[in-house]
């Protein structure tokens, strides 16, 4: 039978004293041998499993081990003894340990049976172990008795502090918020066995958080413990947490952690301005919707409760400025909404809103949530570019209008308060048939060239105007110019039209359907009128019907034609149109005679060409050979004679100087040029009508007028007639020769700052100027001398 015993050990019982023997009955199956233990003889062995299973009387009770955890001695800690009744004390039973960390953590003495802990125990990491036991024969080993099986149990100390495992803590809290508001719950976990002792039992307490925060000692619950916390006085907080084992006691182990609690943002601060007046300023010219300037309202609060929406409820400039809300900064941007005049309103006032579009009710009463302040806005002068009014111009004008001819006032003024002068001019790129012409000063369009509608028929031209004394101001206009139709096309065939008449043809047959085309566009519709030419209005041939649909047929009037007789025959016909005035043309129909089958299929259109009854010889071939090649000869050689006759132009030092013709490229052709033109039309314009036949040699130019000529000096319509008509001519005449240029001056003579830039009627004048200087100029220059009276020394001419 087995047996156990566990003696006291003053190392590792700690004062307990125990020895633990638990007497008694056991239902552990044992097998109880008689005499001495010794081997059995043969034939026992079939009786020894029927032996095994009968009913023994157990002596003890003997299946459970309790050893200590945490066992810091040096020698091996006893757990307790095995022994069995039929252990003698002579060594002759063996006693053998298996299962859960037999020979490893536990070992048994094989002659004793004691059983000793070789390794330290930790009950947090296994609380107990199952070994089973059996008692051999040394000498067999064959087993004395049957294995029973046992537990050891670790029994718990006070080893761990409790711990909190999801530390550290991290919250928040509403500010404002009331006394006793929970913030988060703490749990610390202690690993001893909580079913012995206090060793697990934890309490909770604060360190570090009061008066601000307080924790339950029995839950971890954290709640706040002071009212009106404000987040903007202070917004992050340290609470320390303890938890301590044995339910608090002395003695007892203590683990803590940290609480980082966070104040969050409630909206209990109103806007406010920290300006009540701003001061602003913006551009005249400032585009739609640039911005102006800013304003800010300050919030204490965060995030969605710092919120602001600003908007303009006073003032006298709402209709003109605009504000908007910032969304990432908060800040309100004013606008310019319509655009400013300087010269209309100098200023503004505006006053601006700002207001937290989220309310919280029960922070109502430390309101009002809105705050207002005042924008001082100033409009400041810039040169501004002329403006033309209207901003557009549309203008109709019929083709046959004359050159010259005005054909609409461009107007313009600077809206700036200087009111400078302006000076008007077409963008070239706008107009590249240079078919417009604008006046500098008084912004009269006209006509420089003919208008052709069938050409162009609308012309967009820009017009710029430029301040006189700030070039770099140009506005600049559309002008959109329609040509009207007149009627200066006269109607003319569709195509060439070639007809066909069989020999056999009868009287009133079809040959041919005649249609017109017209270039002009009337209002009413093209409609054309056909007939006979008048020198063929009695053709015995052909005849003409009018179909009054813009076609005509053309019929034959007798029958028997003859190829042999004539095969061709052209039929004059007159087209007219009805615009006014009728403009006609004559188109020619050709008329070819031709041989046909019976079916009226042409065969032939030819005649019989005719054979020479005899051919022409050699000899007269090489006689109108030779005639042709003495032409030739003869045209060579009056080419060459006309070539001899001319001579370089070289100037002979002893030639005189005033026999040479000196074309001027500047002025026209000098004193002596009479054919040019009149020079009297330039000192007075309206003579300009009085000017007869003129020379067509001349390429004449317009000037560009300078900008400092006085406004008051306004050129006559007459003369800008006159010199854009002689410009379209010149422009006209691919010949003529550009040796001198027609130059327009418009602001000199009587009347004119410049005065006569004219030497026509410098021998009028007394003139102090000495012209002795050219009698050093040599040779060259002495006739010259001569005619200015340059004399020598001895007082003769030189």
């Amino acid at each position: 039978m087995w047996t156990s015993g566990r003696m006291s050990n003053a190392k590792n019982l700690f004062g307990l004293g125990v020895s633990l023997y638990f007497w008694g009955l056991m239902d552990l199956t044992t097998t109880v041998l008689s005499g001495s233990a010794r081997p059995l003889r043969e034939g026992q062995e079939d009786n020894l499993s029927d032996r095994l299973h009968q009913r023994m009387k157990r002596s003890w009770v003997w299946n459970q081990f309790f050893v200590l955890e945490e066992y810091t001695g040096t020698d091996p800690l006893y757990v307790g003894k095995l022994h069995s009744d039929m252990d003698r004390g002579d060594g002759s039973i063996k006693y053998i340990l298996s299962g859960e960390g037999a020979g490893v953590v536990f070992t048994i003495d094989d002659t004793t049976g004691d059983i000793h802990a070789i390794q330290r125990l930790d009950r947090e990491e296994r609380s107990q172990y199952t070994l089973r036991a059996q008692a051999l024969d040394r000498r067999t080993g064959r087993p004395m008795e049957p294995e029973s099986e046992f537990i050891i149990k670790i029994q718990d100390i006070n080893d761990n502090e409790p711990k909190f495992l999801d530390g550290p803590y991290v919250a928040s809290v509403p500010e404002m918020s009331p006394v006793g508001t929970s913030v988060i719950q703490v749990t610390a976990t202690d690993a001893d066995d909580p079913t012995y002792g206090n060793s697990a039992r934890v309490v909770y307490s604060i360190l570090q958080g009061q008066p601000y925060f307080s924790v339950d000692s029995r839950t971890g619950l954290i709640r706040t413990a002071l009212m009106n916390m404000d987040r903007e006085a202070k917004e992050y907080y340290e609470v320390i947490i303890q938890a301590k084992d044995m339910g608090g006691q002395l003695g007892g182990l203590a683990g803590t952690t940290t609480v980082n609690i966070t104040l969050s943002d409630v909206n209990d601060n109103p806007p406010r301005f920290p300006q009540k007046h701003y001061q602003m300023s913006v551009l005249e010219s400032a585009p739609i919707s640039s911005t102006v300037g800013r304003v800010v309202a300050k919030d204490l609060d965060e995030g969605i409760n710092a919120e602001m929406k600003y908007s303009l409820v006073d003032g006298d400039g709402l209709d003109v400025f605009d504000i908007n809300t910032d969304p990432n900064y908060q800040v309100g941007i004013i606008t310019v909404r319509k655009p400013l005049s300087f010269e209309s309103k100098k200023s503004y006032t505006l006053k601006v809103e700002g207001a937290n579009p989220h309310l919280e009710m029960r922070f109502l009463n430390l309101g009002p949530f809105r705050d207002t302040t005042t924008v001082h806005i100033s409009v400041e002068d810039v040169d501004e570019p002329p403006v033309f009014e209207p901003s557009i111009y549309f203008v109709e004008v019929p083709e046959d209008v004359e050159i010259g001819t005005t054909i609409q006032i461009i107007s313009a003024k600077d809206p700036d308060v200087t009111n400078n002068s302006i000076r008007y001019s077409i963008d070239r790129s706008s107009d590249p048939g240079r078919f417009f012409y604008v006046d500098i000063t008084s912004g009269a369009l006209m006509t420089a060239r003919p208008l052709d509608r069938e050409d162009i028929s609308w012309h967009n031209i820009t017009v710029l105007a430029m301040e006189l004394n700030n070039p770099s101001q140009v506005g600049s206009v559309s002008v959109t110019v329609k040509v009207l139709d007149v009627n200066d096309n006269a109607p003319e065939f569709a195509r060439f039209y070639e007809a066909f008449v069989c020999e056999n043809a009868k009287a009133g047959q079809l040959i041919q359907t005649v249609s017109a085309i017209d270039r002009d566009d009337p209002q009413e519709g093209q409609h054309f009128f056909y007939s006979l030419a008048p020198e063929a209005a009695n053709n015995p041939n052909f005849t003409l019907r009018d179909n009054q649909d813009n076609t005509a047929w053309i019929l034959t009037r007798r029958s028997g034609f003859r190829q042999n007789e004539q095969n061709t025959f052209y039929l004059p016909i007159l087209i007219s149109d009805n615009g006014r005035p009728v403009l006609s043309s004559t188109g020619t129909l050709t008329v070819h005679v031709c041989s046909c089958d019976e079916e009226g299929m042409v065969m032939s259109c030819n005649a019989e060409a005719y054979v020479l009854p005899v051919s022409l010889s050699r000899g007269a071939l090489i006689a109108i050979l030779a005639c042709i090649f003495v032409l030739l000869v003869l045209v060579l050689l009056i080419l060459s004679m006309r070539r001899q006759r001319k001579q370089p132009y070289i100037i002979d030092e002893e030639e005189n100087i005033h026999e040479n013709i000196v074309r001027y490229d500047d002025e026209g052709g000098g004193e002596e040029d009479t054919e040019a033109f009149d020079i009297a039309a330039m000192w007075n314009p309206r003579e300009a009508q009085l000017v007869a036949k003129n020379r067509q040699d001349m390429l004449p130019e317009i000037e560009s007028l300078s900008r400092y000529v006085p406004q008051a000096c306004v050129m006559d319509n007459n003369v800008h007639n006159y010199v854009l008509a002689k410009l379209y001519e010149a422009d006209m005449d691919l010949w003529a020769p550009p040796f001198d240029s027609l130059q327009t001056y418009m602001f000199e003579g009587n009347g004119s700052v410049a005065e006569s830039l004219s030497s026509l009627q410098s021998v009028t004048t007394d003139s102090d100027q000495s012209y002795d200087y050219l009698t050093d100029w040599g040779p060259r220059f002495k006739k010259l001398a001569e005619m200015y009276g340059a004399t020598d020394s001895s007082g003769a001419l030189w």
